[in-house]
């Protein structure tokens, strides 16, 4: 049986309604969503990394810039995934790139 940070999916649903524009039952659905298609997008990228042969470590652009590090101007994607974008509702795709560690360096105060 599965579980889930209840918790987490509760914030994201707040956060979600407090954007605007929907009521709490489809924000609180949204989060419900993201939180299911998580662990499937965890594997595809797994399996997206290993194919291109990549050992360090990999995040989106947003995701290293939320760990407070920007990608260094001209760097090129070490690879490319198709993902879930549940948060939507309507359960579509996108195409995410992924950095690596050494395409990155912190962010200057």
């Amino acid at each position: 049986m599965k579980q889930y940070d209840l918790s987490a999916i509760m914030s994201r649903a707040w956060a979600i309604f407090h954007k605007g524009g929907i009521v709490f039952a489809e924000a609180l659905h949204r989060a419900w969503q993201s939180a299911k298609a998580r662990p499937q997008n965890a594997a595809v990228i797994a399996a997206a990394k290993a194919s291109a042969g990549i050992a360090e470590d990999c995040k989106t652009w947003a995701d290293w810039k939320a760990a407070g590090y920007e990608v260094i101007h001209g760097s090129k994607a070490l690879f490319r995934t198709v993902l879930i974008w549940a948060s939507h509702g309507d359960g579509k795709t996108y195409t995410a790139s992924f950095f690596g560690a050494s395409q990155v360096q912190p962010i200057e105060a």
